[in-house]
């Protein structure tokens, strides 16, 4: 016979955290001052019991916030502008706010994001890590998690939306090796940590196993990275190129990494597509007027906004946190033949 599980209360949260009830509702609630000690102590015990507020009680008590966080590691990003811009636009008339943020690994952000009390989070990030996403879930919030990168003990406990990002990749290193390209780099991010994206990235990933799977070796000069500004990668680019090295094809991690190398490129006297063909990623207004066109992966933003949206409903019903698959397009232009 399977017993059921005890439902867990905030009874049980205070005697494990050694604080009253009452302190244990002004950290979750955000609506009094609580030493960090003893914030962090509430905390811990909701994550080691797993301790889940009713959202859809408060919701349906009036107590929600109509307030959701869209979180990620680049808000100056046009897309992640454009996703919010359709879910506001499908939003609009339920009085709901979604607010954009720059997600930041330290247990200060997470507990700021917990105090705030918001009806969602969705989270687009290939940094920030997996032990935060889990205490977000853990204090009840219903998370979606845009694929940018794996997350292996998630378990079913969020939803997850692939939004063809890998496959995307995937496209486009093909289509360069259909072309008859040999020598194929990758453009990594640039930022203040100056490191390479975590092996889990899914763009990252994804262009070391379709490299394999085309028969390209990868080596140490397969990926352009370790640079904390656009200015230091294009005087890098311009350096390889400059020493003779066979680059014939690049992937820029986005589109303005990707519009980084066209201006390195040209600056170097090499033709664009003749000699190095370039792809970048996101289907950005820059690739547009760029000189040439930018190649790029275009994402269905108006369809990750209904999906967003729809993996809430389905987890404010009760049902299972879904996974969906969405596919991208590849979006040829001048850069590539």
């Amino acid at each position: 016979m399977v017993t059921a599980r005890k439902a867990i209360t905030r009874k049980d949260v205070a005697e494990l955290a050694g604080v009253s009830v009452t302190v244990v509702s002004y950290v979750l609630n955000n609506n009094h001052y609580v030493s960090q000690e003893k914030r962090e102590r509430v905390l811990k015990a909701v994550a080691e019991l797993q301790y889940r507020p009713n959202n859809i009680a408060r919701a349906l008590k009036g107590k929600g916030t109509h307030n959701q966080l869209f979180m990620c590691d680049n808000i100056s990003n046009e897309p992640f502008g454009q996703i919010i811009d359709e879910m506001d636009r499908l939003l609009y008339d339920n009085e709901y706010i979604i607010s954009l943020v720059h997600g930041r690994n330290d247990i200060k952000f997470v507990n700021q994001v917990i105090s705030h009390s918001f009806d969602g989070v969705i989270i687009s990030s290939s940094i920030f890590e997996e032990k935060y996403v889990l205490q977000l879930i853990d204090s009840g919030i219903p998370t979606v998690l845009l694929m940018n990168r794996e997350y292996p003990n998630i378990d079913g406990r969020a939803a997850k939306i692939y939004t063809g990002l890998r496959s995307g990749i995937e496209a486009s290193v093909q289509l360069l090796v259909a072309q008859g390209r040999k020598n194929i780099l990758y453009l990594d991010h640039v930022g203040h940590d100056g490191g390479l994206e975590s092996p889990q990235d899914g763009r990252l990933q994804g262009f070391l196993d379709q490299m394999k799977l085309c028969g390209i070796p990868v080596t140490k000069h397969s990926v352009l990275s370790g640079y904390t500004n656009e200015g230091t990668l294009a005087e890098a680019l311009r350096q390889r190129l400059s020493d003779g090295e066979p680059i014939d094809g690049i992937i820029g991690r986005n589109d303005q990494l990707a519009c980084v190398a066209l201006a390195a490129v040209q600056q170097a006297g090499r033709r664009i597509p003749e000699d190095i063909a370039i792809i970048g990623f996101d289907n950005s207004r820059l690739s547009h007027y760029s000189s040439p066109g930018l190649t790029s992966v275009d994402f269905d933003r108006a369809a990750i906004a209904r999906e967003i949206i729809g993996a809430f409903n389905a987890m404010e019903r009760g049902e299972k946190a879904p996974e969906i698959t969405l596919q991208t397009s590849l979006v040829r232009r001048g850069s590539t033949n």
